[in-house]
């Protein structure tokens, strides 16, 4: 059976504000997600056994804690077809680097096997379901640019003009858990304003990070060699925001052997949207 693959993009949080955590644990946020057009490859082939199949780098993780593996399991009992799946990654985002690279994953396992299993389920179902897999699930679900509010769920579509942007990891290995825990977060940023404007925003997990991991702190100031920095989600990934690709490139060049990084363009439609448009055409 002919295999489909999709890309599961990264996304940059230009600004992350946490506003009050509740009573059940839970944070209440406003956070600025964009797509980059880079990111995980993901293929996937109909198999006839009943089974789903990963391979390619899915490292030492168990099959069971895999949220692209958790993201099938969820779909098969909206299944309409007696086949199974095969899928696999070829990974090219950091684990642990904000870029959202396992949200991604499951949310291009849910979009694609919507199809190729004939689940026929709208994209506000997919998004219920990928909640349950992980908060930045239903960003790449609805697969817009756009501000999230609440705990991550209420989603408002925003444009944003197109800019180049030098990712730098920094090698290290950031727990969001443990930084959503951790009682030296800031929880307490007012809400934004109808006014605001991105020169206006932070990062709320960026001060902490980098007393937790002084690499973090090294790679955003050497960025700012080249523009304003930021970390992205609860890092360790570091970005520039640049006009051109090859002011961004420069970048990427210059970058400390220690280190390593990507240059991609912001997109307003993931391009897993768009190339699963393509494929169905």
């Amino acid at each position: 059976m002919t295999p489909v693959s999709i890309i599961a993009p990264a996304k940059l949080n230009l600004f992350l504000h946490i506003n009050h955590q509740r009573a059940d644990g839970y944070h209440e946020l406003e956070t600025l997600f964009t797509f980059l057009d880079f990111g995980d490859e993901l293929t996937f082939t109909l198999i006839n056994e009943k089974e789903i199949i990963l391979c390619g780098d899915i490292s030492d993780i168990p099959q069971q804690d895999n949220l692209i593996y958790k993201a099938a399991l969820a779909l098969q009992p909206y299944k309409n077809t007696p086949l199974g799946i095969n899928i696999k990654l070829i990974k090219k985002l950091p684990m642990g680097g904000g870029v959202g690279g396992g949200s991604s994953d499951a949310a291009t396992t849910l979009l694609t096997l919507n199809y190729l299993w004939q689940c026929d389920l709208s994209i506000a179902e997919l998004a219920k379901i990928g909640l349950n897999l992980g908060a930045d699930v239903p960003v790449f679900i609805h697969g817009k640019t756009a501000i999230a509010q609440g705990v991550g769920e209420e989603l408002t579509s925003i444009n944003l003009p197109k800019k180049w942007y030098c990712v730098v990891f920094p090698n290290v290995h950031i727990s969001t858990a443990e930084i959503f825990t951790h009682p030296e977060l800031p929880r307490n940023t007012p809400k934004l304003s109808e006014d605001w404007k991105l020169a206006d925003t932070s990062n709320d997990c960026e001060a902490l990070v980098k007393k937790l991991n002084c690499e973090v702190e090294k790679t955003l100031l050497w960025l700012l060699k080249y523009g304003p920095s930021r970390m992205t989600g609860t890092g360790a990934c570091c970005f520039v925001e640049l006009d051109s690709q090859i002011a961004a490139q420069r970048v990427l060049n210059s970058l400390p052997s220690c280190w390593h990084g990507f240059v991609a363009p912001n997109t307003t439609i993931s391009p897993a949207h768009t190339q699963l448009e393509n494929w169905l055409k």
